[in-house]
Order: C-alpha cells, then sequence, then structure tokens
C-alpha cells in the first residue's frame, strides 16, 4: 500500500507543472494534499475520476487559503471533516479517513512565521493535537498522520540549524513538541528508516536555496507504533519540482 503527501502551495498550480503525470507514474493508493488553496469543484474532479480516486475535501472559508484533501481509489468506512475546533476548522486543517484496519489523517499545521500572534495559534494548535490524536490512537490503534508539519525537528533536518534557532518551525519550544508527541506512541517513519540521511522537503523561493539545497525537512508521516512492522519505506521525492514543497510517501505491508 503506497501513499503519498504533498503539500502543493496551490492545487491549479501544481497541476500545470506536471503533477498528475507524476501521480499516473507512481499510482499510490492514496495521496494527501495540503495547501490545495481551492474548492473541490477546482481540484479537477473529472481527472481524478478517470484515475479512479475518490475526493474529500476540507476548504478553508476564506477564498484561496489553506485548504487540505485526500484522494483514495478505496471507499472509506467513514470521514472526518476538520478536528472540531472553531477557530481552526474555519481555515480548512485536517481531513481523516476510517478503513478497516487503520486511520488516515492528513493535517496542515500552521505556521508562525507572520509574527507573534500567529506562532501563538501554532503553539495552541499543537496543544489541540496532543488531545486529539489521544483520542483517535484510543478509537482506531493504527493511525498514520501525514502533512506539513511547519516543524524541523533535529539539527539534521535543516541547512543551518545554528542560524535558524530562533525562527519558527526550529523553536526549542516546537522542536520539544515534536520529541514529546514522538514519545506519546509515534514513528517518525522517515527518520526511523534513514536515521543519517540529509535530505529536505521544503525550500524557500529566495536566494536560489533549492538550487543550492539549503531546505528543511517539515512534511512528515508518522505512524502509531502498532504499524512498526508494516511500514516497508518512506522516501522524500526531491525531483518533482511542482511547489515549494516535494512530495514525501511510504510503503506499507498490506495488513
Amino acid at each position: 500500500m503506497k501513499i503519498i503527501s504533498l503539500n502543493c502551495n496551490g492545487f491549479r498550480s501544481a497541476k500545470s507543472k506536471g503533477l498528475f503525470e507524476w501521480i499516473s507514474k507512481e499510482n499510490p493508493d492514496l495521496i494527501c494534499f495540503q495547501e490545495t488553496k481551492a474548492k473541490p469543484d477546482q481540484c479537477s474532479p473529472e481527472i481524478w475520476d478517470e484515475l479512479g480516486y475518490k475526493g474529500f475535501h476540507h476548504s478553508a472559508e476564506k477564498a484561496g487559503y489553506s485548504s487540505v484533501a485526500i484522494f483514495s481509489k478505496k471507499q472509506p468506512k467513514s470521514t472526518k471533516i476538520g478536528i472540531d475546533h472553531p477557530f481552526f476548522d474555519k481555515e480548512g486543517r485536517s481531513v481523516g479517513l476510517e478503513f478497516s484496519n487503520y486511520y488516515l489523517w492528513n493535517v496542515y499545521f500552521p505556521s508562525g512565521t507572520s509574527g507573534d500572534e500567529r506562532q501563538s495559534r501554532k503553539m495552541e494548535f499543537l496543544e489541540y493535537i496532543n488531545l486529539y490524536s489521544k483520542s483517535l490512537i484510543k478509537k482506531y490503534k493504527n493511525v498514520i498522520l501525514c502533512g506539513d508539519v511547519n516543524i524541523a525537528h533535529q539539527e539534521i533536518d535543516i541547512h543551518n540549524p545554528k542560524g535558524n534557532k530562533k525562527n519558527s518551525g526550529f523553536l526549542p519550544e516546537e522542536r520539544e513538541w515534536l520529541t514529546q508527541f514522538l514519545e506519546k506512541g509515534w514513528i517518525d517513519s522517515f527518520r526511523f528508516l534513514n536515521p543519517k540521511e540529509h535530505i529536505y522537503s521544503w525550500w524557500s523561493y529566495r536566494s536560489n536555496a533549492r538550487k543550492q539545497n539549503k531546505g528543511w525537512r517539515i512534511d512528515y508521516f508518522f505512524l502509531t507504533n502498532s504499524l512498526e512492522k508494516k511500514l516497508q519505506s518512506a522516501e522524500i521525492h526531491t525531483d518533482l519540482i511542482v511547489s515549494d514543497h516535494c512530495p514525501i510517501s511510504i510503503q506499507l505491508k498490506k495488513f
């Protein structure tokens, strides 16, 4: 079973740069998008139908902002749009799909780069995710959480750790939150299988950062510990350039 996640930074823009051609080649069972910046009818539903996928969306109230989607070849048992939070659900940040033996949760975590107010909201979101994820694990046991987390966890996950230690996305309190989150029963799938690999999933559009590989690894697949033995591979696909992020993927043994 192959699952892909990508912050596409605008679905329509990514589509024009060859997104569908790449998806057709990779042929995942499920694909999760963050920052579609689009309503469901703006995400080419007719093409998804031809490829055999059904879409599930959480669109932001504000047009052209945030928004997430999952496209699945298999019909889920149930769907959950949002996380029951009055502020963050307006921003279109979460879609969850329940299948017979696992739960897939696609989340776009807020950024705090625009100022202190948004950084405070980001920390509020992180604390809420702690509570919400605990309830999911209790209910479903096998949970796969993917998305743009907007946090580089360790120094290996960022090109200039000393220069970024005071920047949102690499603040000590954010990194500590992620450490504690993983200790609650989650696996960082890529780092679990690739403990020493320096590779990134996001690059600023400024200063030729991508060409110079001055990036951050802020996109993740987190698996509950119960799925550890099912994990076969975890990859970061730096070859596809349709966004300031690149796709990440995992493959699991069918179960």
